[in-house]
This record gives C-alpha cells, sequence and structure tokens, in this order.
C-alpha cells in the first residue's frame, strides 16, 4: 500500500474544510467556490480531478491554471483519464489503481501550491516566521512523497524542526509499504498520520 492513498484518507484540515464547501455546493462554479481565495481553489481543483478524474475537472484545473498564469499542459494528463476508464472497464485489483493513482500524485504535484510562493514572497521580505508558516502549508498539500521528502529537506536550513518532520515521514512511508490493507491497520496508520500533522502545524 502507498502513502499517497493514506495521504488522501486523512487530509490536512484546511483542504479538508475547502473539499466540503466544494462538494456541498456541488460545483466549481458556485458562489462557495468562488468565495474561496486562489490557493484553495487550486487545492479544491486539484483534489476534485484526482478523486473524480474526469474531463470537466480537468478543464476546470486547466482554467484556472490559465488564468493563474500557472504551466499546467493538460493534455499530458489525459492518458491518466484514459487509463483511469481502462481499469475501471476491467475491474483492475487494488494494487493496479493504486499505482495510477501514485503516477497522477506525482503528475499534480508540478503544479506547486501557491502557498510555496507566498513563502518565498515572505523570506525575501525578511518575515522568518511567515516564510516557514506557509512553506509548511504548502508541504500539507502535496500529495507524494519524494515531493513532501524533497520539501523538508528544502526548509531544513531555516527551520531544524524540518529534520524531525522528515524522519517521522519517512517512518510513516516505511509503515505504510509494511501495512496491511485491514481496518485496524488502516486505523493505526490515521493514527500515525495524525500525530505527523499535528507535528507539522506545531510550529516551533
Amino acid at each position: 500500500m502507498n502513502w499517497t492513498i493514506l495521504f488522501t484518507i486523512v487530509i490536512f484540515a484546511i483542504l479538508l474544510r475547502v473539499f466540503w464547501l466544494h462538494v456541498k455546493a456541488n460545483s466549481a462554479k458556485t458562489e462557495s467556490y468562488n468565495k474561496l481565495e486562489p490557493k484553495d481553489k487550486m487545492a479544491v481543483l486539484k483534489e476534485c480531478l484526482l478523486n473524480n478524474p474526469t474531463e470537466t475537472n480537468l478543464s476546470n484545473l486547466k482554467d484556472f491554471c490559465t488564468a493563474q498564469n500557472i504551466d499546467f499542459n493538460a493534455e499530458s494528463y489525459r492518458p491518466f483519464l484514459k487509463k483511469q476508464l481502462e481499469l475501471a472497464d476491467i475491474r483492475a485489483n487494488y494494487k493496479e489503481c493504486d499505482e495510477l493513482y501514485v503516477e497522477e500524485c506525482v503528475f499534480l504535484d508540478q503544479i506547486r501550491p501557491m502557498e510555496f510562493a507566498e513563502a518565498e514572497l515572505a523570506k525575501k521580505n525578511g518575515k522568518k516566521n511567515a516564510y516557514v508558516e506557509r512553506f509548511l502549508e504548502g508541504i500539507s498539500r502535496l500529495y507524494s512523497d519524494n515531493a513532501i521528502d524533497e520539501a523538508l529537506a528544502t526548509l531544513l536550513p531555516d527551520y531544524p524542526k524540518s529534520e524531525q518532520l522528515l524522519t517521522m515521514h519517512k517512518e510513516l512511508e516505511k509503515a505504510v509499504e509494511e501495512s496491511e490493507a485491514d481496518e485496524k491497520s488502516l486505523e493505526a496508520l490515521r493514527q500515525k498520520k495524525d500525530s505527523w500533522l499535528n507535528e507539522l502545524l506545531n510550529i516551533e
């Protein structure tokens, strides 16, 4: 079982909040969605595409990225949509679906969460605390293991606790790989994930 699957099970609180706003509204064009900040809109659109890979959700993300001058090659993502349909048609096993989901997560992590740009601006302006806070928020909106680990390593010179967070995350990755997929095991992993998120949010 891959860590990215668990990451979506226990979504960071802010992402969960904006995602449910979207679900309740049932459309990316509703008033609830339009009231969100751009960084939250991006999180919603990426989450919707991952959990419901449709042409509509892909188009919504593409339109958002175009409006924000963010580079996103929607055509390169279409093979994932095609593969998703193929797996659904043949009722593919968990492993095949997991592998595809991991690839999708890696691809979407190329669209850098907007919190990172906010962090860089804060650092440029000498606001170290704001830099660390925004950077950690950006990390919370990544999906793939490598992206999370690399971001934590990048933050290390400015935030020593990153070493602890990185160690904890690698331990989680190992735990996920070794875990069974039964309910008891998943609950234990959720608790470990909660502990890591609490440490991530507990800025020192």
